[in-house]
């Protein structure tokens, strides 16, 4: 008895393509919302860190993906390494794709350099002295 019902209730069934889209729907809609929020995100920060990478150069102050801390003592693009000192006399080749971060931007001799930084390092000392003098 309920064979020749579930027969008849799968007979009367048109077979038709919208019942296949709405059921697809979901599976697209959660996929989109993930690339938005998962996928794409994570390829900029991809390619961001690529470029870091890429302009380290020398004087450059880095962490290692080991966290090793040093200053880049010699950088040649054309290579994939990097010769880190991270400590006095301690020079160390490190692969570019180790490198995690990078610290401190050296800047170019003509955008103000050495000079500049002296300025603000002059500045902030000055700061912090007319606040010791106020107390």
């Amino acid at each position: 008895m309920f064979i020749s019902e579930a027969y008849a209730q799968a007979a009367g069934a048109a077979p038709g393509g919208a019942d296949m889209l709405t059921s697809f729907l979901p599976l697209v809609l959660i996929f989109v919302v993930f690339w938005f929020l998962m996928i794409r995100p994570q390829q900029k920060r991809m390619k961001e860190h690529r470029a870091l990478v890429a302009a380290a150069k020398k004087g450059d102050k880095i962490v290692t993906n080991g966290g090793i801390l040093g200053t880049i003592t010699k950088a040649i693009d054309s290579e994939n390494d990097v010769e880190v000192e991270i400590a006095a006399g301690v020079k160390v080749r490190v692969l570019r794709s180790a490198i995690q971060d990078v610290l401190n931007r050296t800047l170019p001799a003509g955008k103000g350099g050495k000079a500049q930084e002296s300025k603000t390092v002059e500045a902030k000392a000055e700061t912090k002295s007319e606040g010791a003098n106020d107390a």
